[in-house]
């Protein structure tokens, strides 16, 4: 997930710098989805692997 959201920025900045702001801003938002989501989903995974307990 965190690969496809470099890539939406990689793409974000070189559409930006084209001129091309529509695909940017489009690219620029899938980019901050996806590494939103990456976020949650690696704070659940922190949050699980803490509470295991070793025996």
């Amino acid at each position: 997930m965190l690969k496809w959201a470099v890539i939406f920025l990689v793409i974000a900045l070189i559409a930006g710098a084209l001129g091309f702001s529509g695909v940017a801003g489009t690219a620029a938002a899938m980019a901050k989805i996806l590494f939103g989501i990456f976020l949650v989903i690696c704070a659940i995974f922190f949050v699980l692997a803490m509470m295991v307990v070793p025996k």
